[in-house]
């Protein structure tokens, strides 16, 4: 058995995988991030076929015929449609691996802090029906402390907020456990359907889920900007289903966005209260880490700063950082077996 195992780790390419509810990201043991793409699968309604996956079917998100539907499998950073989530696994894998090895490889799979039995189990079972030969499961946050450079094995409290496309995960670490963590399905998405909402109702103009991205990307902000920025805007009026383009500015977008900033907000004041006082100590020297999509919106580590009267810092590249820090685990497996979760 012993031979077999140390055949396979030679043999195959063990891989680490953030598996989100916008984007999947797999790095492969030795080389790094190998693939950064849309969780997206476009199949045919009559026969179920996959036509697209990753960033060629995120264009077919609103713009597809009725013979073809574009679907998001992941919803709140867990899986929403099982069979959907297989096929997409499968072809990330094999789009990482390029060729087939004589075993199958070891996966790592980092999940939100709230991830129910049911749903470690459905996430295991895919990853295995997609060809992983063992799968390890690891909590997002505590990737993202390893990501982020956190000191996790110290007896010293580390704050991680990790805002993705469908959760946000807030958690404090110490010791290469985490001692409490807080999960809101309140993060990117929900931001974005937030704009949606906002320009419905002030503008009566109906825009579509990839049209929200860019504008969050382009003018979102959590506090005030130097100087007001705008961009336009392409939809269709509600009333009349005709096409228009027009402007809206950073302070309308910011306005849009003032639930969902609001409640990432209070899941980090809610964890500092269910925190023992001297990590909380801890984390008012460390400061609190920014980490995730979510962490690039304009004056969020600001506004954070300034509320929770604390140093709140940005990690370096917070789109990759689950993704490396599961990686990192990967290429040292032996040294952090204690993170996994059961």
């Amino acid at each position: 058995m012993k031979l077999l195992d140390g055949l396979a780790r030679f043999f195959s390419k063990d891989m680490a995988m953030d598996l989100g509810t916008a984007n999947t990201l797999i790095y492969k043991k030795g080389e790094g991030i190998m693939l950064n793409e849309p969780s997206v699968v476009a199949l045919s309604r009559n026969t179920g076929r996959v036509i697209a996956v990753g960033n060629e079917a995120k264009e077919y998100l609103g713009r597809t015929p009725q013979k073809i539907v574009a679907i998001r499998p992941m919803k709140d950073g867990v899986i929403a449609d099982f069979e959907v989530t297989n096929v997409m696994i499968k072809y990330f894998l094999n789009r990482v691996q390029r060729r087939s090895y004589l075993f199958r490889p070891r996966l790592i799979v980092a999940v939100p802090t709230g991830i129910t039995q049911v749903e470690k189990r459905a996430v295991i079972e895919a990853a295995e029906q997609a060809g992983a030969r063992q799968v390890h499961l690891i909590e997002e946050p505590m990737a993202a402390a390893i990501g982020a450079g956190l000191p996790i094995g110290k007896p010293m409290g580390n704050m991680i907020v990790d805002i993705g496309g469908g959760t946000t995960e807030v958690a404090v670490i110490s010791l290469s456990a985490v001692a409490y963590a807080e999960s809101v399905r309140v993060a990117g998405d929900e931001a974005n359907e937030a704009i949606i909402r906002y320009i419905q109702q002030h503008h009566q103009i109906a825009i579509g889920e990839n049209e929200a991205e860019r504008i969050k990307l382009e003018i979102g902000s959590a506090c005030p900007l130097p100087e007001t920025i705008a961009a336009n805007v392409s939809g269709k009026e509600i009333l009349t289903g005709i096409p228009r383009t027009f402007q809206v500015n950073d302070q309308e977008i910011r306005l849009a966005l003032t639930e969902p900033v609001n409640v990432i907000i209070e899941s980090v004041k809610r964890t500092f209260e269910k925190t023992p006082p001297e990590l909380a100590a801890d984390i008012a020297e460390n400061g609190v880490w920014l980490a995730g999509g979510g962490a690039l919106l304009r004056g969020l580590d600001i506004l954070l700063s300034e509320l929770l009267q604390l140093p709140v810092k940005v990690e370096d590249d917070p789109l990759t950082t689950v993704t490396r820090g599961a990686g990192q685990v990967m290429e040292s497996i032996g040294e952090y077996r204690q993170v996994f979760l059961n």
